[in-house]
């Protein structure tokens, strides 16, 4: 499972232009399901975000948590992160979980995050969607299961 973290002051998907997703500070997930991937994978990264220090503190450190701050989550679906373009100029998916294994486990991993307390929204799996974004410093973290 790869997940790419991004602060965010604000963020919003749009699929057919209804928005199904909207917050206002928190965290940004793209997230990537491959075929290895399985609940252990889910329940680790979903603490790790919960727990995962990237907003200041008081002394301007990067010392609370999304839930520290009061911030929410807007997770999308990303395939495209297990794309692999080291041959040829066109990425291959191979990689990525079929689409049935992909959504079980990105549902899942929603439900995990709102069982940590957060507040989730979503875009829309395996749909065309517009993510608007207001990245916050920026900020950027890459994270993998299983690493």
């Amino acid at each position: 499972m790869k997940v790419v973290v991004q602060r965010s002051k604000a963020a919003s998907v749009t699929v057919e232009g209804e928005v199904t997703g909207a917050i206002n500070s928190g965290l940004v997930l793209l997230v990537g399901i491959t075929h290895e991937d399985a609940m252990a994978d889910v329940r680790w990264m979903a603490d790790k975000i919960a727990g995962l220090r990237i907003f200041e503190d008081e002394s301007e450190k990067m010392n609370l948590s999304v839930n520290d701050v009061g911030g929410s989550i807007l997770s999308v679906s990303q395939f495209t992160l297990y794309g692999d373009c080291r041959k040829g100029r066109r990425p291959n998916f191979m990689a990525a979980a079929r689409p049935d294994q992909a959504e079980t486990l990105y549902n899942a991993f929603n439900d995990a995050l709102r069982d940590l307390g957060l507040h989730v929204e979503t875009g829309r799996f395996g749909a065309m969607m517009d993510v608007q974004l207001i990245n916050d410093g920026p900020v950027t973290i890459i994270l993998e299961s299983g690493a």
